[in-house]
């Protein structure tokens, strides 16, 4: 789950990193009274879950109430890589005479927490790690022990080697922000941009976290954070639905039972030339009302011309998945062809009743990829 920037920072305010006073507004008015009581200058940020907010005018600096008026008027309702801006952070301004990357993510090598450092903060880490990956330094963290202080402190120099206190308090800085990334349960942590004032202040200027779905039952005050307006429609009904689902851009929709059969269909239907509308993921029921749910996700795609089912029959045997699969097309409206594939307990006789629908039955995985492509056209 993905949450925006001033939600970061006050995940990162309670772990003790140096962050900005800041806070939300949805209207000029509110913006102004904001910046009144900050004093100026400030800065005018737009909160959308996307990057590119600075290139696309969403970031303003303010040195008058005028221009907190004028940039808060405009940035709000402004359409970001499709992202409306419905709010805006109104932080006090910082000069800045220095600009440092730090971030945490999960490096699924190592298994293990990776601390990424880099002294060329303040632009896109991407285009860094693309064009000079030697700018970027890297360090695993033994979870047994959490980020030491040698080795922070060794990252701080990389970055400062000629000044020793900047370079402790980067040092700090990414050993509160591991903290916090842990204690989040994050996949994505990152401060882009670290900065330092002439003066030789540390500020977290900008945050960015990225919350893993698979933990929020520990933190169910996370569900408050969620932005349902920035959410694909399909995949917060999904989610309401309990099931597990990503939309794509192709014209075959995906119905499969388990997380690594799915990923394997998409990866078949990629190989013969058809592209994946989306990631579903139904779990073991063979109950009609969540293939119901299902279809009624995928079929929301106006650009899905062909459904595959892609079904492995282990302990849910196939004929009750074929019972299943024909009770719900059969309550419903569809305008596509739906290719059925099933192996497993009682595949046979869950395809002999597939024989007697307009459902595509298919043996192998091969055969119904290949059939739902040409289906699709």
């Amino acid at each position: 789950m993905n949450i925006h920037e001033y939600q970061a920072k006050e995940i990162f305010t309670s772990f003790g990193l140096p962050v900005p006073g800041g806070k939300v507004a949805v209207t000029a008015d509110e913006a102004v009274s904001l910046a009144e009581e900050y004093g100026l200058p400030v800065m005018v940020k737009c909160q959308v879950l996307t990057g590119g907010r600075g290139k696309a005018g969403g970031i303003k600096f303010c040195e008058s109430m005028d221009d907190v008026r004028t940039n808060a008027a405009n940035i709000l309702g402004m359409d970001i890589k499709g992202h409306t801006v419905h709010k805006v952070l109104i932080t006090p301004a910082v000069d800045i005479a220095s600009e440092y990357y730090i971030g945490m993510l999960i490096d699924r090598n190592t298994k293990r927490v990776l601390l990424m450092a880099s002294a060329e903060g303040g632009v896109e880490i991407e285009q860094v790690a693309k064009d000079t990956p030697e700018l970027i330094f890297k360090q695993p963290i033994d979870p047994r022990y959490g980020l030491l202080d040698h080795e922070a402190m060794d990252m701080g120099m990389r970055l400062c080697p000629d000044d020793v206190k900047m370079a402790r308090q980067l040092a700090a800085a990414m050993q509160k922000l591991y903290l916090a990334f842990v204690a989040a349960d994050a996949s994505l942590a990152e401060i882009n941009p670290f900065i330092f004032t002439p003066e030789g202040k540390g500020h977290a200027i900008d945050a960015k976290v990225n919350l893993d779905d698979n933990a929020m039952f520990r933190h169910p005050d996370y569900e408050a954070l969620r932005d349902l307006d920035a959410e694909d429609p399909s995949e917060r009904t999904a989610r309401e639905a309990n099931l597990s689902f990503v939309k794509l851009e192709g014209n075959v929709g995906c119905l499969v039972n388990g997380a690594g059969l799915a990923m394997a269909t998409m990866d078949l239907v990629k190989y013969y030339g058809g592209q994946p509308a989306n990631f579903l993921d139904i779990g073991g029921s063979s109950n009609p009302e969540k293939v119901v749910n299902a279809l009624n996700i995928i079929l929301a795609d106006k650009e899905v011309k062909a459904v595959l089912f892609n079904i492995f029959g282990g302990i849910t045997r196939c004929d009750d998945v074929a019972k299943g699969i024909i009770a719900a097309t059969k309550s419903m409206d569809i305008s596509v062809p739906i290719v059925v594939r099933l192996t497993g307990t009682n595949a046979e006789e869950g395809r002999a009743m597939l024989a007697d629908t307009d459902l595509h039955a298919a043996e192998t995985m091969d055969e119904a990829v290949k059939k739902a492509i040409e289906l699709a056209g």
